[in-house]
């Protein structure tokens, strides 16, 4: 049973930076795409970034140019840089394989844009 947990969520204001992880309880980066997603309540969960197994990214229109995800193999970790937040960025955060979510959700952690 892999584990996935999330973190890195807070409250900042409009234009603020800020980096999520996810750390995995054991190696399951080597041979999954990756990806970020994003939930806000009442609201179906979206995508929000995905990385391929060889490094290879893609992200959603309403994120583009501002987050940017990577991964540390060694580490079982991915990450999403988020910059120049927008109130509308307010969601929780999780992370699980991409473009099928495999593995059972994580808590996520929750980002909140408020002036």
């Amino acid at each position: 049973q892999v584990q996935l947990v999330e973190s890195g969520g807070g409250l900042l204001q409009p234009g603020g930076s800020l980096r999520l992880s996810c750390a995995a309880s054991r190696s399951i980066f080597n041979f999954n795409a990756m990806g970020w997603y994003r939930q806000v309540p009442g609201k179906q969960r979206e995508s929000v970034a995905e990385i391929s197994s060889g490094g290879s990214t893609n992200y959603a229109v309403s994120v583009k140019g501002r987050f940017a995800i990577s991964r540390d193999n060694d580490k079982n970790t991915v990450y999403l840089q988020m910059n120049s937040h927008k109130p509308e960025d307010t969601a929780v955060y999780y992370c699980n394989t991409s473009p099928i979510a495999v593995y059972d959700w994580g808590k996520g952690t929750l980002v909140t844009v408020s002036s």
